[in-house]
């Protein structure tokens, strides 16, 4: 349960700095950034595994980028349902998307 709060928290920070760096992106306090923390981790859970077997296909013919695309929907959509955390629109969250991913990549590797 701690390893779950501690990515919880270390996507949080991440979301925060993106916000902070991107224009796009636009996070209204620490509460919003934990509901989306937590709503990005469980799209990524229940929908991401579907939308990649379903897009199987066009990720092939793309050599994998097709990925990016799903992590960009899934987080505009993460945004979408989180009041107070905004996605100014697909490029932004394109953008968001792969800043989180480094962001989080770089924070677990410092705790870790």
């Amino acid at each position: 349960m701690a390893k779950i709060a501690t990515k919880v928290l270390i996507i949080a920070l991440a979301l925060v700095l993106t916000a902070e760096l991107l224009n796009g992106v636009l996070i209204d306090g620490p509460f919003p950034a934990l509901i989306a923390a937590i709503v990005i981790g469980l799209l990524n859970v229940l929908v991401r595994p579907v939308l990649v077997v379903l897009t199987l296909p066009i990720s092939v013919l793309t050599l994998g980028l097709f990925i990016f695309v799903i992590n960009a929907g899934l987080f505009g959509l993460a945004a979408y349902f989180v009041s107070g955390f905004t996605v100014a629109g697909f490029w932004a969250a394109m953008l968001a998307s792969l800043c989180v991913s480094i962001i989080s990549t770089v924070i677990n590797r410092i705790i870790t």
